[in-house]
């Protein structure tokens, strides 16, 4: 299994602490890229987790993007910080995998109540005939619950965007700007080479 570069990690950690100091609103909200069939679909989402192995965001594995992902589980990512130096892109592109059940338990169990019976209440991205039936299926989801712990759906999940290709962007005056791509050959060992801007 590939893991990622510590020095591309270390990179990544370093800059994504800067977006927390410099004051982002959500240092973690990323594009997340699909394609199926040619056509590409994007998106932004949350950031959850990140380590060695990989970026995770969570969601409904039927909405629209996890179907996307599950036909052609390869994603690219992109976290954009115009406060942080001259201003920061990372993108990320690589294969996907749905995280281990325990991983998603974890994760949803530590979500806001509210956003654990609205992952009950939402057929995500599906046709909606008006608010109100929206809320009645939130309704009847917090009374099925009362008093007790939500579960997690049994179709939401994450997933995990496992890296072949990072690029960091460095703004830059007269867009003169400075970008380091890292490349995962096929043997799982890692390149990292400068490219003009």
């Amino acid at each position: 299994m590939t893991t990622i570069a510590p020095e591309m990690l270390d990179t990544f950690d370093t800059l994504f602490a800067e977006a927390l100091a410099a004051g982002e609103p959500d240092r973690t909200a990323m594009t997340v890229a699909t394609a199926v069939d040619g056509r590409p679909s994007a998106r932004v989402v949350l950031l959850k987790a990140h380590d060695t192995r990989g970026f995770v965001f969570y969601t409904h594995l039927d909405g629209r993007k996890g179907r996307e992902l599950q036909a052609n589980p390869q994603a690219a990512l992109l976290f954009h910080w115009p406060k942080v130096r001259e201003g920061v892109q990372v993108r990320i592109e690589g294969d996907v995998e749905i995280v281990a059940d325990g991983e998603a338990d974890a994760y949803f169990a530590s979500r806001p109540r509210g956003s654990q019976v609205g992952a009950w209440a939402s057929h995500q991205s599906e046709t909606l005939d008006g608010r109100e039936t929206f809320e009645a299926r939130i309704a009847r989801f917090e009374a099925e619950f009362e008093g007790r712990d939500v579960p997690r759906p049994p179709r939401w999940g994450g997933f995990r965007v496992v890296p072949r290709n990072v690029e960091f962007w460095y703004g830059a005056q007269y867009r003169l700007h400075e970008r380091w791509l890292y490349e995962c050959s096929t043997s799982g060992t890692w390149s990292k080479r400068m490219l003009y801007p």
